[in-house]
């Protein structure tokens, strides 16, 4: 009997409480206000919901835990959830990068995952819990902070939501359902969200990956692009590398199973390989599944590029042409279509794509700069000065555009 811990006293723990909720107010926005900008250093944007443990639900927990140790004859654990954050996150796969984060910022006393310890076939609720140690200086003068710690619960959107639910629905309610049929109901709702959780994930990698070999396909083709109209302005430019590997194969080959998401990224890994048939070839299937126009429009689109890349400019232009005829506003392709008219000398028609392209998007660079060299290519120096001039309030260090600048100027002295 001598180790059961005598009877707190309820009027004076509530009365420490309350003189210290400023105070405890005062750490946990500045650990929300750590945590975020720690977060957004990482390129993470969750959303973030904080407490503080209402004097009820801390003096019943204190008591319960009280009570715990008495029968196990063990000292009573603390209360390590007085603060408490909640970080939300759109997707499964910000969590980890989450945790992540905060260990290189704070100090964690504890990681506890929960629901990890549950078998493929069960569901339930799940969440990681860390336990963030309150820097020194922000819990200096707060006796009632006992640990020093906030608690951090990391979780998707869904999970979040099936806490809140399951929370009404379990802990809070007198009666909580004892029928299989409703606690399998329950099972599958929960279930249904945590395969929506895996879906969004593997629809935002599938995101991320197409965007990813966007880019790399985009930089090969300004490569190009500089090599094909600036050799003969600038010298030193470097040669593309030849298209090789493995051996075109036919569209039929492609499989009528595949899904035209797998065709594009299929198409748009064999045009980062520079390996421009095969890249074309697939293009071609997708155009010949005949999808949506605005699909349509972006296929044209690329497969132009394709075949700029193999020089095939006359391809190329109409390919550049039938994006425009379905999607009259795209500037990107109002733009590619004039570097063909640049490639072929034909100035003039040049010019007019890179007015189309500025009329649509007044600050692209690229149709100032390029437009720039069509006027000095056709002699108009005063209009090519005008547009290096444009150009340059738009990326004042670009080597290219002070070169063309230069020799505008040198033919306006002569």
């Amino acid at each position: 009997m001598d180790s059961i811990e005598p009877i707190p006293s309820r009027a004076s723990l509530e009365k420490a409480y309350k003189s210290n909720k400023k105070l405890l107010e005062s750490i946990l926005g500045e650990m929300v206000a750590r945590m975020q900008g720690t977060l957004d250093t990482a390129g993470l944007f969750p959303a973030y919901k904080n407490r503080i443990k209402s004097f009820q639900s801390y003096f019943a927990k204190k008591i319960k835990f009280m009570r715990d140790a008495s029968s196990a004859g063990t000292p009573p654990l603390p209360i390590t959830d007085l603060l408490a954050v909640r970080i939300i996150c759109p997707f499964i796969g910000d969590l980890d990068r989450v945790e992540k984060a905060l260990a290189e910022r704070f100090t964690v006393r504890e990681v506890e995952r929960k629901g990890a310890e549950r078998s493929f076939k069960e569901f339930g609720y799940e969440s990681t819990h860390l336990l963030l140690e309150v820097p020194p200086e922000l819990a200096k003068g707060s006796s009632f902070l006992d640990p020093p710690v906030c608690e951090v619960q990391i979780r998707t959107i869904l999970q979040d939501a099936w806490a809140e639910v399951e929370h009404e629905l379990v802990y809070k309610a007198e009666f909580t359902p004892f029928d299989d049929p409703m606690k399998r109901k329950l099972a599958a709702l929960n279930a249904n969200l945590t395969l929506s959780d895996m879906l969004f994930q593997e629809i935002r990698d599938y995101q991320h990956q197409l965007t990813n070999e966007l880019a790399k396909r985009r930089v090969a083709f300004f490569k190009k692009i500089e090599d094909a109209i600036d050799k003969d302005l600038y010298a030193g430019i470097k040669e593309l590398p030849v298209a090789g590997g493995e051996e075109p194969k036919q569209p039929a080959w492609l499989g009528p199973w595949k899904s035209l998401d797998d065709l594009l990224l299929e198409a748009l890994n064999a045009h980062n390989r520079a390996d421009y048939v095969r890249a074309i070839d697939i293009y071609s299937h997708i155009l010949a599944m005949n999808p949506k126009p605005e699909i349509r429009a972006l296929i044209f689109k690329h497969r132009g590029m394709a075949f700029f890349a193999e020089s095939r400019y006359d391809e190329a232009r109409e390919d550049f042409t039938a994006t425009i005829d379905i999607d009259p506003k795209c500037y990107k392709a109002a733009y590619y279509r004039g570097v063909v008219h640049s490639v072929k000398q034909n100035y003039s028609a040049a010019i007019d794509d890179f007015n189309n392209a500025l009329a649509i998007h007044p600050y692209h660079f690229y149709s100032t700069y390029r437009r720039a060299q069509a006027y000095y290519h056709i002699e108009d120096y005063p209009k090519a000065l005008a547009d290096c001039d444009s150009a340059l309030e738009l990326e004042p260090e670009n080597e290219s555009l002070k070169k063309l600048k230069g020799m505008v100027l040198k033919k306006l002295k002569m």
